[in-house]
């Protein structure tokens, strides 16, 4: 009688594997932070600034959820609390924008 082999991987079952639980940044939860935030949606009259075909996102609150970024990125020297270096974003927008500044970042130079 001929032996059976079972196959080298297993299944795993993901139902029981929790996502890493997602943590602010310490510096986004200060007093400062949260009055940075609050003048930069201001400004925006918590509309979205992104600007596509010459026209401006229409995605405003209390409809959206709206993001005060960074322009420049905190991780590449982007001023954490000046007011210049904010914008309002929606979430779609905001997500975009961090997708392309990571992709710039990891560009190789020769």
């Amino acid at each position: 009688m001929a032996k059976q082999i079972r196959p080298g991987l297993r299944t795993v079952d993901l139902r029981t594997a929790r996502p890493i639980e997602k943590k602010a940044d310490p510096e986004l939860l200060t007093p400062e932070h949260r009055a940075w935030r609050e003048l930069v949606l201001q400004r925006a009259a918590y509309r979205c600034e992104w600007i596509e075909d010459g026209r401006r996102c229409t995605k405003s609150a209390p409809q959206h959820r709206l993001i005060a970024d960074h322009i420049k990125e905190r991780k590449d020297g982007g001023a954490a609390l000046d007011p210049i270096n904010g914008q309002c974003l929606c979430v779609q927008h905001n997500t975009l924008k961090g997708i392309q500044a990571r992709a710039e970042r990891m560009k190789v130079s020769f």
